[in-house]
Protein backbone atom coordinates (compact mmCIF):
# COMPACT_ATOMS: atom_id res chain seq x y z
CA UNK A 1 0.00 0.00 0.00
CA UNK A 2 1.32 3.44 -0.91
CA UNK A 3 1.51 6.18 1.71
CA UNK A 4 -1.13 8.15 -0.19
CA UNK A 5 -3.56 5.23 -0.13
CA UNK A 6 -2.86 4.64 3.55
CA UNK A 7 -3.48 8.33 4.30
CA UNK A 8 -6.76 8.42 2.40
CA UNK A 9 -8.79 7.50 5.49
CA UNK A 10 -8.33 10.30 8.00
CA UNK A 11 -10.14 12.46 10.52
CA UNK A 12 -9.26 15.89 11.86
CA UNK A 13 -9.73 17.81 15.10
CA UNK A 14 -11.22 21.31 15.15
CA UNK A 15 -10.99 23.59 18.17
CA UNK A 16 -13.70 26.25 18.22
CA UNK A 17 -14.00 26.38 14.41
CA UNK A 18 -15.46 29.61 13.06
CA UNK A 19 -18.26 29.71 10.50
CA UNK A 20 -15.71 30.68 7.86
CA UNK A 21 -13.43 27.79 8.77
CA UNK A 22 -16.31 25.30 8.61
CA UNK A 23 -17.27 26.62 5.17
CA UNK A 24 -13.69 26.16 3.99
CA UNK A 25 -13.52 22.66 5.48
CA UNK A 26 -16.60 21.74 3.46
CA UNK A 27 -14.78 22.88 0.33
CA UNK A 28 -11.46 21.18 1.10
CA UNK A 29 -12.48 17.86 2.63
CA UNK A 30 -14.28 14.97 0.98
CA UNK A 31 -17.97 14.70 1.93
CA UNK A 32 -18.47 12.66 5.07
CA UNK A 33 -14.98 13.29 6.48
CA UNK A 34 -15.04 13.03 10.28
CA UNK A 35 -14.32 16.33 12.03
CA UNK A 36 -13.89 16.08 15.79
CA UNK A 37 -15.19 19.00 17.84
CA UNK A 38 -12.84 19.31 20.79
CA UNK A 39 -13.96 19.86 24.37
CA UNK A 40 -13.17 23.39 25.51
CA UNK A 41 -13.41 23.98 29.30
CA UNK A 42 -15.53 27.14 29.14
CA UNK A 43 -17.38 26.53 25.89
CA UNK A 44 -21.16 26.73 26.30
CA UNK A 45 -23.29 23.85 24.97
CA UNK A 46 -24.73 26.24 22.37
CA UNK A 47 -21.25 26.66 20.87
CA UNK A 48 -20.57 22.93 20.68
CA UNK A 49 -23.98 22.10 19.25
CA UNK A 50 -23.73 25.00 16.81
CA UNK A 51 -20.40 23.78 15.48
CA UNK A 52 -21.78 20.25 15.05
CA UNK A 53 -24.83 21.57 13.19
CA UNK A 54 -22.66 23.69 10.89
CA UNK A 55 -20.33 20.78 10.12
CA UNK A 56 -23.30 18.58 9.26
CA UNK A 57 -24.66 21.25 6.93
CA UNK A 58 -21.24 21.48 5.28
CA UNK A 59 -21.48 17.78 4.38
CA UNK A 60 -19.05 16.61 7.05
CA UNK A 61 -19.45 14.13 9.92
CA UNK A 62 -19.33 15.83 13.33
CA UNK A 63 -17.79 13.76 16.13
CA UNK A 64 -18.07 15.54 19.47
CA UNK A 65 -15.74 15.20 22.44
CA UNK A 66 -17.52 14.52 25.72
CA UNK A 67 -15.25 15.32 28.68
CA UNK A 68 -16.57 13.31 31.64
CA UNK A 69 -15.12 15.34 34.50
CA UNK A 70 -16.44 18.62 33.10
CA UNK A 71 -20.06 17.47 33.23
CA UNK A 72 -21.83 19.11 36.15
CA UNK A 73 -24.64 16.56 36.32
CA UNK A 74 -26.30 13.61 34.62
CA UNK A 75 -28.94 16.04 33.35
CA UNK A 76 -26.23 18.16 31.73
CA UNK A 77 -25.05 15.12 29.78
CA UNK A 78 -28.56 14.17 28.71
CA UNK A 79 -29.37 17.74 27.64
CA UNK A 80 -26.31 18.05 25.41
CA UNK A 81 -26.86 14.56 24.02
CA UNK A 82 -30.47 15.37 23.15
CA UNK A 83 -29.39 18.49 21.28
CA UNK A 84 -26.44 16.87 19.50
CA UNK A 85 -28.49 13.96 18.21
CA UNK A 86 -31.65 15.95 17.54
CA UNK A 87 -30.19 19.09 15.97
CA UNK A 88 -26.95 17.86 14.39
CA UNK A 89 -27.67 14.18 13.80
CA UNK A 90 -24.60 13.20 15.85
CA UNK A 91 -24.18 9.43 16.16
CA UNK A 92 -20.52 9.30 17.19
CA UNK A 93 -18.67 10.66 20.21
CA UNK A 94 -15.15 10.68 21.57
CA UNK A 95 -15.52 10.05 25.31
CA UNK A 96 -12.57 11.33 27.35
CA UNK A 97 -11.88 11.97 31.02
CA UNK A 98 -10.82 15.60 30.75
CA UNK A 99 -7.74 16.65 32.71
CA UNK A 100 -9.58 18.46 35.51
CA UNK A 101 -11.15 17.53 38.83
CA UNK A 102 -14.64 16.09 38.47
CA UNK A 103 -17.31 18.81 38.47
CA UNK A 104 -20.15 16.30 38.81
CA UNK A 105 -20.95 12.58 39.01
CA UNK A 106 -18.51 11.29 36.37
CA UNK A 107 -15.02 10.54 37.63
CA UNK A 108 -13.76 9.34 34.27
CA UNK A 109 -14.76 8.35 30.74
CA UNK A 110 -15.78 4.89 31.92
CA UNK A 111 -18.43 6.46 34.13
CA UNK A 112 -20.05 8.14 31.12
CA UNK A 113 -19.95 4.89 29.16
CA UNK A 114 -21.47 2.93 32.04
CA UNK A 115 -24.16 5.40 33.11
CA UNK A 116 -24.74 7.75 30.19
CA UNK A 117 -27.31 5.61 28.38
CA UNK A 118 -25.60 6.59 25.13
CA UNK A 119 -27.04 3.89 22.89
CA UNK A 120 -30.61 4.73 23.80
CA UNK A 121 -29.87 8.40 23.18
CA UNK A 122 -28.98 7.69 19.55
CA UNK A 123 -25.21 7.17 19.75
CA UNK A 124 -23.97 4.27 17.64
CA UNK A 125 -20.20 4.49 18.06
CA UNK A 126 -17.74 5.94 20.54
CA UNK A 127 -14.05 6.63 20.44
CA UNK A 128 -11.86 6.20 23.50
CA UNK A 129 -8.44 7.71 24.09
CA UNK A 130 -5.10 5.92 24.20
CA UNK A 131 -1.51 7.01 24.76
CA UNK A 132 1.37 5.42 22.80
CA UNK A 133 3.87 7.37 24.91
CA UNK A 134 2.05 6.93 28.20
CA UNK A 135 0.14 9.48 30.25
CA UNK A 136 1.90 12.02 32.49
CA UNK A 137 -0.35 11.21 35.46
CA UNK A 138 -1.75 7.70 34.91
CA UNK A 139 0.41 4.54 35.25
CA UNK A 140 0.71 2.39 32.14
CA UNK A 141 -0.85 -0.66 33.80
CA UNK A 142 -3.92 1.39 34.72
CA UNK A 143 -4.17 2.78 31.18
CA UNK A 144 -4.17 -0.74 29.75
CA UNK A 145 -6.77 -2.03 32.21
CA UNK A 146 -8.97 1.01 31.64
CA UNK A 147 -8.85 0.53 27.88
CA UNK A 148 -10.04 -3.06 28.29
CA UNK A 149 -12.85 -1.98 30.63
CA UNK A 150 -14.11 0.74 28.31
CA UNK A 151 -14.12 -1.50 25.26
CA UNK A 152 -15.91 -4.31 27.08
CA UNK A 153 -18.50 -2.01 28.66
CA UNK A 154 -19.32 -0.16 25.44
CA UNK A 155 -19.48 -3.35 23.40
CA UNK A 156 -21.85 -4.93 25.89
CA UNK A 157 -24.18 -1.97 25.40
CA UNK A 158 -24.23 -2.41 21.63
CA UNK A 159 -21.88 0.47 20.84
CA UNK A 160 -19.20 0.21 18.19
CA UNK A 161 -15.82 1.22 19.58
CA UNK A 162 -12.75 2.80 18.03
CA UNK A 163 -9.57 4.07 19.62
CA UNK A 164 -8.03 7.51 19.08
CA UNK A 165 -4.47 8.11 20.25
CA UNK A 166 -2.65 11.10 21.60
CA UNK A 167 -0.32 12.57 18.99
CA UNK A 168 3.28 11.39 18.80
CA UNK A 169 6.36 12.44 16.85
CA UNK A 170 7.90 8.96 16.91
CA UNK A 171 6.86 6.52 14.23
CA UNK A 172 8.87 3.82 15.96
CA UNK A 173 6.99 4.32 19.23
CA UNK A 174 3.59 4.31 17.50
CA UNK A 175 4.36 1.08 15.66
CA UNK A 176 5.69 -0.64 18.80
CA UNK A 177 2.59 0.40 20.75
CA UNK A 178 0.24 -0.80 18.01
CA UNK A 179 1.97 -4.17 17.82
CA UNK A 180 1.64 -4.56 21.59
CA UNK A 181 -2.04 -3.55 21.40
CA UNK A 182 -2.76 -6.15 18.72
CA UNK A 183 -0.84 -8.85 20.58
CA UNK A 184 -3.09 -8.24 23.60
CA UNK A 185 -6.11 -9.14 21.46
CA UNK A 186 -7.55 -5.67 20.80
CA UNK A 187 -8.59 -5.48 17.14
CA UNK A 188 -10.60 -2.23 17.15
CA UNK A 189 -9.81 0.44 14.57
CA UNK A 190 -7.18 2.89 15.80
CA UNK A 191 -7.05 6.53 14.77
CA UNK A 192 -3.34 7.33 14.95
CA UNK A 193 -2.82 10.81 16.34
CA UNK A 194 -0.49 13.00 14.30
CA UNK A 195 0.27 16.70 14.51
CA UNK A 196 -0.60 18.52 11.31
CA UNK A 197 1.99 20.87 9.78
CA UNK A 198 3.06 23.31 12.47
CA UNK A 199 6.14 25.34 13.31
CA UNK A 200 8.56 23.41 15.50
CA UNK A 201 8.46 25.80 18.50
CA UNK A 202 4.68 25.40 18.63
CA UNK A 203 4.99 21.61 18.35
CA UNK A 204 7.43 21.55 21.25
CA UNK A 205 5.05 23.70 23.32
CA UNK A 206 2.11 21.37 22.65
CA UNK A 207 4.24 18.29 23.31
CA UNK A 208 5.29 19.58 26.72
CA UNK A 209 1.71 20.53 27.59
CA UNK A 210 0.34 17.11 26.59
CA UNK A 211 3.10 15.02 28.15
CA UNK A 212 4.44 13.61 24.90
CA UNK A 213 7.92 13.18 26.33
CA UNK A 214 9.32 10.12 24.54
CA UNK A 215 9.47 11.74 21.11
CA UNK A 216 10.03 15.33 22.23
CA UNK A 217 13.83 15.04 22.30
CA UNK A 218 13.91 13.70 18.77
CA UNK A 219 11.61 16.48 17.60
CA UNK A 220 13.76 19.18 19.18
CA UNK A 221 17.06 17.84 17.83
CA UNK A 222 16.16 16.23 14.53
CA UNK A 223 14.13 19.14 13.24
CA UNK A 224 16.24 22.01 14.56
CA UNK A 225 17.10 23.11 11.03
CA UNK A 226 13.40 23.55 10.19
CA UNK A 227 12.57 26.13 12.85
CA UNK A 228 11.66 28.74 10.25
CA UNK A 229 9.09 26.58 8.47
CA UNK A 230 6.25 24.21 9.13
CA UNK A 231 6.93 20.55 9.80
CA UNK A 232 4.46 17.84 8.80
CA UNK A 233 4.21 14.14 9.66
CA UNK A 234 5.28 12.77 6.25
CA UNK A 235 8.02 10.53 7.65
CA UNK A 236 5.67 8.95 10.19
CA UNK A 237 3.00 8.33 7.54
CA UNK A 238 5.58 6.61 5.33
CA UNK A 239 6.66 4.40 8.24
CA UNK A 240 3.10 3.47 9.15
CA UNK A 241 2.26 2.69 5.54
CA UNK A 242 5.25 0.37 5.23
CA UNK A 243 4.15 -1.52 8.37
CA UNK A 244 0.41 -1.53 7.63
CA UNK A 245 -0.02 -5.31 7.42
CA UNK A 246 1.24 -5.69 10.98
CA UNK A 247 -0.83 -2.89 12.47
CA UNK A 248 -4.41 -3.99 11.86
CA UNK A 249 -7.22 -1.57 11.04
CA UNK A 250 -5.93 1.97 11.36
CA UNK A 251 -6.53 5.46 10.05
CA UNK A 252 -4.89 8.86 10.57
CA UNK A 253 -6.21 11.40 13.03
CA UNK A 254 -4.80 14.92 12.63
CA UNK A 255 -4.45 17.44 15.46
CA UNK A 256 -4.69 20.87 13.87
CA UNK A 257 -2.21 22.90 15.91
CA UNK A 258 -1.27 24.97 12.87
CA UNK A 259 -4.90 25.73 12.03
CA UNK A 260 -7.75 23.44 11.05
CA UNK A 261 -8.06 24.63 7.45
CA UNK A 262 -4.31 24.41 6.85
CA UNK A 263 -4.26 20.90 8.31
CA UNK A 264 -7.24 19.86 6.19
CA UNK A 265 -5.49 21.13 3.06
CA UNK A 266 -2.32 19.27 4.02
CA UNK A 267 -4.15 15.98 4.59
CA UNK A 268 -6.11 16.26 1.33
CA UNK A 269 -3.11 17.41 -0.72
CA UNK A 270 -0.99 14.54 0.61
CA UNK A 271 -3.51 12.03 -0.73
CA UNK A 272 -3.99 13.83 -4.03
CA UNK A 273 -0.27 14.26 -4.65
CA UNK A 274 0.33 10.56 -4.08
CA UNK A 275 -2.55 9.65 -6.37
CA UNK A 276 -1.16 11.96 -9.06
CA UNK A 277 2.27 10.34 -8.87
CA UNK A 278 0.70 6.90 -9.21
CA UNK A 279 -1.32 7.99 -12.25
CA UNK A 280 1.78 9.48 -13.89
CA UNK A 281 3.74 6.29 -13.29
CA UNK A 282 0.99 4.21 -14.92
CA UNK A 283 0.57 6.47 -17.94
Amino acid sequence: MTAANFARDFSIEATRPSASEITQLGEVLAPGTSVYVTAIPKAAPDETVGAAVALRRAGLEPVVHIAARRLASADALQDVMRRLTGEAGVTRLLVIGGDVDAAGPYADALGVIQKGDLRRRGIEEIGIGAYPEGHPRIPTARLEASLDEKIATATAQGLRVNIVTQFSFSGERIIAWLKQLRSSGIKNCVGIGLAGPTRVPALIRYAKRCGVSTSLRGLASGMATSLVGNVGPERIIEMLSASQRELGETRLHYFSFGGVVQTARYASDFVQAGSGEKAAANS
